[in-house]
């Protein structure tokens, strides 16, 4: 069974864009990261467990429900499903979740594991749905790697409750989650992103 025709053309369209844009930027090397949208069915699409992000075909996305149920027979997401799925459940505004795995991401993750990662005074700021419009401050949680990928899920849906402004967060080696009200959004966000990062390490210097 195909289940890619089940879901609309546009949607498998645009996730296999977007994972050749971000390749190409190299945010997305080999197998690393996720991509996901919500379906107006109720389950979201998601690109399955190694597959090579700027080379998807409709054979790599499949379907899973919000309660982890793989509804694509023969295929598996990545252990980080775990935390698309917690978002969606979070709220029905989220859209998209697009998980990268940059450099930069990475060395800021690690520099900052278990803390947040202050971006402050960069005029990009104003264009995070949800963001103070005239810039500010913006702080994003870094967690603390761990192979417990539901705990860690749990961790973030605790968090977010808190704080339900937070555009996106960090994983210690993992890389960087953000996500939008479409993937249009979640594509923006992670452009600013991942531009900030970069000029956070060039301001900040290389790890010690």
């Amino acid at each position: 069974m195909d289940d890619t025709r089940e879901q609309p053309e546009a949607h498998v369209d645009g996730l296999i864009a977007a994972g050749r844009f971000f390749s190409q930027q190299g945010w997305m090397p080999a197998t690393t990261g996720d991509l996901s949208l919500r379906l107006d069915a109720g389950p979201m699409a998601i690109t399955r467990a190694h597959s090579r992000k700027g080379e998807l075909t409709p054979e790599d996305l499949m379907q899973v429900d919000l309660e982890g149920n793989v509804l694509s027979p023969g295929k598996q997401p990545s252990a980080g499903s775990f935390l698309h799925i917690i978002l969606y459940r979070r709220s029905d505004h989220i859209g998209a979740v697009l998980h990268t795995h940059s450099a930069n991401a990475i060395a800021l993750s690690r520099r900052h594991g278990g803390d947040f990662l202050e971006l402050q005074g960069y005029d990009l700021l104003a264009e995070v749905e949800g963001a103070n419009p005239h810039g500010g401050a913006l702080a994003l949680p870094v967690y603390r790697r761990t192979p417990e990928i539901p705990r860690l899920a749990a961790q973030v849906d605790e968090d977010l409750h808190g704080h339900p402004g937070i555009p996106g967060f960090l994983v210690e080696g993992h890389g960087f989650y953000t996500w939008g009200r479409d993937l249009a959004s979640a594509r923006r966000h992670v452009e600013i992103f991942e531009f900030l990062f970069e000029c956070e390490l060039k301001m900040r210097g290389p790890l010690p």
